[in-house]
């Protein structure tokens, strides 16, 4: 059995250590300390059993941010198979569809600025896209009932992504794939697709004359000081790095950290962040750091839905953001995957509360239920430790 590697650290602020260490602490406090231990306790142990699985990833990574204290962060396995090497703070990771989250936060900042507005429509923005999706609105792309098709579940689009998988066509191109009908009248019902963030994407592309890479880093990486988020069109990824691996036991893990060009999933999965960025973002999208009051209220506005693949607890979808009432509370975020990584992040309505998990490979309610089981109930954990 491969060696696991734990890693757990606090760092608090040097004024708080130096209280600490001053005077006996109020029973509410020690009350609070405790609480918070167990959680991370309770939360060390599912991590620990998870990267032991037989059907388990090589790695998985946790953040949990309580408040204004500094963030403790939670990592069992190896980022390389055939190293020691733990999963860091500032490792990089392909978030995959939580990207989506990403474009929501930079459509909403465009919205802010006047450029756009909730109802927008396709037709008025982009007039090229077929003429069948032109009454579809911004609301509705954001909240996944504008019924255009998901561009990845062509057999077409699948055909192509395997015989060039380092060179992706253009987002339009993307779209084709999608056909020109909808599925079904928009705002009518929630039906999850790629295509939708894609279509924002390009929106905010029209409205503000600027890349859909440079918008992002414009309104929102760099505004919420996200030093290490980027969204390449290639298949190459930052280091230090943590590889991605496709499971299929009992063969060893498969090195996918580099398998496909980032363009094929564009605005829709193509980001490549860390696990303190991820966290760092989600407590300042789940407050509405990028946006208005109003449009922050109507992204509030729940449908039924769940993210892909399930969050935590009941899901229901609002605009890029996904409500997940867990057994310790409501939290508010986004799950992804995609070959060789599973992410998920989520905060409290303030931002005061967060957590970001992140592992390399691929675990799916299809692909592998029992292992999906285990690790939906690591995202409640990890929910319960950060309101702890």
């Amino acid at each position: 059995m491969r060696r696991r590697r734990w890693q757990s650290m606090t760092l608090l602020p040097l004024g708080l250590a130096l209280i600490a260490g001053c005077g006996s602490s109020s029973p509410a406090a020690t009350s609070t300390r405790d609480a918070a231990k167990l959680a991370d306790r309770r939360l060390d142990g599912a991590l620990r059993a998870f990267v032991a699985r037989t059907d388990g990833p090589p790695a998985i990574a946790v953040v949990v941010q309580r408040g204004a204290k500094a963030p403790v962060f939670h990592s069992f396995g190896t980022a390389i198979v055939g190293s020691k090497q733990p999963v860091r703070l500032g490792d990089h990771v392909r978030v995959a569809s939580v990207a989506k989250a990403f474009s929501g936060a930079t459509a909403l900042a465009t919205v802010k600025s006047g450029r756009l507005e909730l109802s927008s429509t396709v037709g008025a923005v982009l007039p090229t896209l077929p003429s069948a999706w032109h009454a579809v609105t911004l609301t509705q792309l954001l909240q996944h009932t504008s019924g255009i098709p998901d561009f990845s579940k062509s057999l077409a689009f699948r055909d192509a992504l395997v015989a060039s998988l380092q060179t992706p066509p253009t987002p339009v191109a993307l779209l084709a794939y999608a056909g020109d009908a909808l599925s079904f009248p928009p705002g009518s019902k929630y039906e999850y697709s790629n295509s939708d963030n894609v279509v924002a994407a390009l929106m905010v592309e029209a409205a503000t004359g600027q890349s859909y890479a440079t918008a992002l880093a414009d309104s929102v990486t760099r505004p919420f000081g996200l030093t290490e988020t980027t969204l390449p069109s290639d298949s190459a990824i930052p280091t230090p790095t943590v590889h991605g691996y496709d499971l299929a036991p009992p063969k060893p893990p498969e090195d996918v950290t580099n398998l496909y060009a980032a363009g094929w999933t564009f605005a829709s999965g193509g980001v490549v962040s860390t696990p303190a960025d991820a966290n760092r973002f989600v407590r300042a999208y789940a407050r509405g750091d990028e946006t208005d009051p109003a449009a922050h209220r109507a992204q509030f506005r729940f449908v039924d839905g769940h993210s892909e693949p399930p969050g935590p607890g009941a899901n229901t979808a609002g605009l890029a953001i996904f409500r997940y009432r867990t057994r310790c509370g409501v939290v508010y975020g986004h799950t992804g995957n995609t070959p060789g990584y599973t992410q998920f992040i989520a905060a409290s309505s303030d931002g005061k509360a967060s957590t970001s998990v992140s592992i390399n490979a691929q675990i799916t309610p299809t692909t592998n239920a029992a292992g999906f089981r285990a690790l939906r109930h690591i995202f409640e954990l990890a929910v319960c430790a950060s309101a702890a």
